[in-house]
């Protein structure tokens, strides 16, 4: 059981630990995550539901605290909600109850403090109330204006009569006395006569500014004061709605999914079952699925004792496709088995080191209700973003992390069987969206011709090339190339749509995988990734779709299923399962886990149609497995992640400055350098200004393409380059038509395997750094 490590935390800090909360009389104490911070007590079944589902809260503000023995404490707040807690023991209860109490006391007294602003306060003014004030505040704006300037006025005519009265005085000091004494003598009462009206009337403008300032110092605290506890009380009622929609769901399905007679006679003739605990308390037992939620497709169960028999007959087919047994491994299982300590995982020492650290991340508040009011519905690249909502990495650096496990791919180039391989490929597809699950912030929008490369010959074995190929839409070719044995290409293009609650995401574009050795082609899509809570509440972030690899030569092929998320379900969260099956349709893998976690596999030693019906109406297949083996898990996360934008170990040296690399690199950005440096409103400013740069030459561009279009040279067109243009024109991504731009690295061609125009890499890029020549790259920056 963890403990907090400060036993006294000062008030305000954040506070967490487990505790034992009553639930009822059937399921007793439950050990529950109990989160304290700023004057409310938050509670999750699990330290991972603190993205995106807290089980209840309550304000300490108004709540009292109780002990009742050593290790068991009340909190109420009157009799709404009361918790029953038990700590594991008296000093940990002690650390709590102190914790509770601090903050119990800053909660009050802010509250205090904001009822006891003046007599004069108001309550939130609403429709022609608040117009009527915001009319006054402009006026007294006015007035404050009118007396700056009154004020800057004194100030000059002081230093003007200033000045005169000390000329007079030192004319004074060389006059002889006689006639002129009488006059310079007038001169000098003059100017000093002046001076004090002067200041006096400085004096008065002072007075009347300070005291207009502090007539409405206080009620404009009110008014600041009133909006905030406008918004809190917003906030909870939503908070509440929410949380009484999903009682009336799951009231709802008890009523429908639980029979009558299978009803607890005790429980209906006595009522609730306890009297302890707050109506909002979970029950895992009480959970029921989703309506329309979608069913498994298939149904894995452990496979019949004689197939772990050499000699099994059953076994002979696959046994002797693959080159195995049960009772033997080979390149099959052994090498899908992927294990962390293993000398082959340690045999690359990496040549650079590079860094594990930058600039913690500043906490910067933001109004993000003023500024995605006007972007509902619009396409998400072109909405002008301030960096507050990025990450200091840009798109290209964040395609550029599909290949954080690159291991999976050296160990496919090894396998000597085309499903074995498949295996790697889908757990390589799978382990992309592994760094996204707390990532929330948005990747700043490369400018068109930005690149990045990310050379790891020397480290890892392989070197990757990205180009930002389109702006409008915005669309990024990759291109990645192994010494041991395989080259991944794509070009992805985004499609955004803000919906008010959620942001969706749906990548187009297909990904390309080919080994060297074997000359297997394997090809994927990519899966919609939804931000929640865009208004109200803790970002969060979740894959869902399918993905189908399909290996082109041998026809194999392997169906991916992202589950979404669902409140009322069962399984676990962020789920990932799969079938790997031949040219003919038949079943020799199948694959489970999640995508923020790990990844397994099971060979399937026989397959049926189960006898009823699933509740989509469709049969469903039941696999008999061998017993599950991992074969991806992810790397945890470097310590202070979570202050560090949750960068994985690679993602903290995407960004870091290399010698050599060409001056269109991501790296070379001035703004996202400046974001990452801490330094945000430069960084605003910086962006406005490469945005700007960059629609004015696209302007150019046009202008210069136009000029050069005539009607001669309109029909000139190569049955090849129209067969492109028909190509590009049908498909979703017609990237570079919107630009008229060319790329520096990448060529448009129809892939032929696809069919889609894709850009493919012509080469020419590492020939230039080796030689250090980038004439021929735009200035973008």
């Amino acid at each position: 059981m963890s403990e907090p490590k400060a036993p006294t935390p000062a008030p305000g800090d954040t506070y967490k630990g487990w505790l034992f909360k009553w639930t009822n009389y059937i399921k007793g104490y439950q050990r529950r995550w109990f989160v304290l911070s700023n004057g409310l007590l938050s509670y999750y079944r699990t330290q991972a539901e603190m993205g995106h589902t807290c089980r209840g809260t309550i304000n300490l503000a108004t709540a009292n605290i109780a002990v009742e023995d050593s290790c068991n404490f009340v909190i109420s707040n009157g009799g709404t909600q009361t918790y029953h807690l038990k700590a594991s023991s008296e000093v940990e209860r002690q650390r709590w109850i102190t914790a509770l109490e601090l903050a119990k006391a800053k909660a009050f007294r802010m509250q205090a403090e904001s009822d006891d602003s003046g007599d004069d306060s108001t309550p939130p003014a609403t429709g022609q109330g608040a117009g009527s004030r915001n009319s006054e505040v402009q006026s007294t704006l006015r007035t404050l204006g009118s007396k700056v300037e009154d004020l800057s006025t004194c100030n000059d005519l002081i230093a003007k009569h200033g000045s005169a009265l000390q000329r007079s005085l030192s004319e004074l000091e060389g006059v002889r006395l006689g006639g002129e004494t009488s006059e310079k003598i007038r001169q000098v009462t003059e100017r000093a006569t002046l001076f004090r009206i002067t200041s006096n009337a400085m004096i008065n403008a002072c007075r009347d500014f300070l005291a207009l300032a502090q007539t409405h110092s206080k009620r404009w605290q009110k008014a600041l004061q009133a909006e905030r506890e406008q918004r809190v009380r917003l906030e909870e009622t939503l908070e509440q709605l929410a949380k009484q929609h999903n009682h009336l769901e799951r009231a709802f399905r008890g009523a429908t999914v639980l029979p009558a007679s299978q009803s607890n006679p005790a429980i209906d003739s006595k009522g609730p079952v306890s009297g302890k605990g707050d109506a909002s308390d979970e029950d895992e037992e009480n959970e029921f699925f989703d309506a329309c939620e979608d069913v498994q497709e298939f149904i894995t169960v452990p496979a019949d004792p004689k197939y772990h028999r050499r000699s099994g007959s059953n076994v002979s087919g696959i046994s002797s496709e693959l080159g195995m047994d049960d009772g033997t491994t080979s390149l099959d299982e052994q090498s899908l088995a992927s294990n962390p300590e293993s000398p082959q995982s340690q045999e690359l020492v990496p040549v650079r080191k590079r860094r594990t650290r930058i600039p913690d991340k500043p906490n910067y508040s933001l109004n993000l209700w003023s500024i995605m009011k006007n972007c509902i519905g619009k396409e998400l690249s072109k909405i002008p973003m301030p960096v507050n909502f990025n990450e200091p990495l840009s798109m290209l650096q964040r395609l550029s992390e599909d290949l954080e496990y690159y291991e999976l791919l050296d160990r496919a180039a090894k396998c000597q069987s085309s499903l074995e391989q498949m295996c790697y490929v889908a757990a390589f597809t799978v382990s992309s969206y592994s760094t996204t699950v707390h990532r929330t912030g948005k990747p700043f929008n490369p400018l068109l011709g930005e690149t990045f490369e990310l050379d790891r010959v020397q480290e890892s074995g392989y070197r990757s090339l990205c180009e930002q190929v389109s702006h409008h839409p915005p669309a990024a070719a990759h291109h990645a190339i192994s010494e041991r044995g395989w080259t991944l290409r794509q070009e992805i293009a985004l499609a955004s749509k803000f919906r008010g609650k959620y942001l969706s995401i749906m990548p187009l574009g297909s990904i390309h995988c080919i080994f060297e050795k074997s000359t297997n082609h394997y090809t994927w899509k990519k899966v919609t990734t939804t931000v929640h809570n865009i208004i109200v509440g803790k970002l969060w972030i979740d894959q869902s779709g399918e993905i189908d690899v399909v290996n082109h030569k041998t026809g194999d092929r392997c169906h991916l299923k992202f589950a979404p998320y669902s409140y009322f379900s069962r399984d676990v969260a962020r789920k990932v399962t799969g079938v790997v099956t031949d040219k003919d349709g038949k079943a020799h893998y199948v694959l489970s886990g999640t995508w923020d976690e790990k990844m397994e596999y099971s060979r399937v030693m026989q397959s049926s149609r189960r006898g009823e019906n699933g509740a989509d109406g469709r049969q469903k297949t039941v696999y008999q497995t061998l017993k599950a083996k991992e074969l991806w898990r992810k790397t945890p996360l470097p310590e202070g992640a979570e202050n560090m934008y949750y960068f994985s170990t690679l993602a903290l040296t995407l960004n870091e400055l290399e010698e050599g690399v060409a001056p269109t690199d991501s790296r070379r950005r001035p703004d996202q350098r400046l974001m990452e440096q801490g330094r945000w409103e430069e960084a605003n400013a910086e962006k406005q200004r490469l945005e700007e740069k960059q629609r004015t030459v696209r302007r150019e561009r046009e202008r210069e393409a136009n000029r050069a279009a005539s009607p001669s040279e309109e029909g000139k067109e190569s049955a090849d380059g129209a067969l492109i243009e028909d190509a590009i024109s049908d498909s979703p991504l017609k990237c570079g038509h919107q630009d008229n731009y060319k790329s520096m690295w990448f060529e448009q061609l129809v892939d032929p395997v696809t069919g889609e125009p894709t850009h493919i890499y012509k080469g020419g890029y590492w020939e230039a750094k080796e030689q250090g020549n980038w004439d021929s790259c735009p200035d973008i920056f």
